[in-house]
């Protein structure tokens, strides 16, 4: 039966990068539905301050140091979890970023790129290894590591999820970040595989791909230093229908809904753009 109501009260969730400003959102959205949230972040102090405006407003929630590369730190995290809330029920991915050892200068490259006349010019040719390295390791292999040990908690329980944070870059990469759409790419896929494989124990494992938001990461890409909007920017907000930049809250519907089995418990193995119908829109 289909029902309006909210059936998330109670239920324990992780969320992985949960001090940033996006999946902070998250976790704050859910916590008013009456949620347990631990949020997981490199930064405690950015994941303390989360948890606080949480709990100042009457809401359950924990803060844990957690590197999402590092898998005692995660495995430690678990325990704490479970010491304080006893399980698992939806795990969100969504710690991730970028580099500017895997982003380049220019959007299309010219053959007198070669003569690096501007030395600050980063081309194809001059990205780094360790940048790479490090986008795809964040974003990717923080997925799967996260998940591997989440998981083995999850198993033994019903009604249990995860959601990945994908991008619109895995879609169709955005220029000067290949490392970052690359790796995007890499937690869809992986966010296809794992709902095939864990779907005969009900864990349903599905991904959101927001379009573009303004955080601290793109800061730079989006806003110039006087705070006017780059060109960048405006060629976003020009293919983008809806006319303009997401805001954190607009993730939390479809976060929402992920979530609570009454209304998505026939929805997994998906990836669900929120892009203003930035994807839909061919230019013309």
């Amino acid at each position: 039966m289909i029902t309006l109501k909210s059936n998330l009260e109670g239920k324990i969730a992780v969320i992985t990068g949960g001090g940033g400003i996006l999946c902070g959102s998250i976790a704050k959205g859910l916590a008013k539905e009456g949620v347990k949230t631990a949020i997981l972040d490199l930064s405690l102090d950015k994941a303390r301050s989360v948890a606080e405006e949480i709990l100042n407003k009457g809401g359950n929630a924990i803060a844990i140091k957690c590197d999402v590369l590092n898998k005692e730190e995660v495995q430690s995290a678990k325990e704490k979890v479970i010491e304080k809330y006893g399980r698992c029920d939806i795990l969100i991915n969504g710690a991730g970023g970028n580099h500017p050892k895997g982003t380049t200068t220019k959007e299309i490259f010219e053959l007198s790129d070669l003569q690096k006349e501007n030395r600050e010019l980063i081309t194809f040719f001059d990205l780094e290894i360790e940048g790479f390295e490090f986008v795809f390791n964040l974003n990717f292999l923080g997925t799967f590591l996260v998940s591997q040990v989440f998981l083995k908690e999850m198993v033994n329980h019903e009604n249990t999820t995860i959601i990945n944070i994908s991008s619109m870059s895995a879609f169709s990469p955005m220029t000067k970040v290949p490392a970052y759409s690359a790796a995007k790419a890499a937690v869809s896929n992986f966010t296809y595989w794992l709902a095939v494989h864990f779907a005969k124990v009900g864990i349903r494992v599905n991904a959101i791909a927001p379009g573009f938001f303004l955080t601290e990461q793109n800061k730079n890409l989006l806003i110039q230093k006087d705070g006017t909007p780059t060109e960048r920017y405006k060629k976003i907000i020009d293919h983008t229908p809806l006319g303009r930049l997401g805001v954190p809250e607009d993730l939390l519907g479809t976060v929402l809904w992920l979530c609570d089995e009454n209304a998505s418990g026939f929805v997994t193995g998906t990836v669900i753009p929120i892009d203003g119908g930035f994807m839909a829109y061919s230019g013309v």
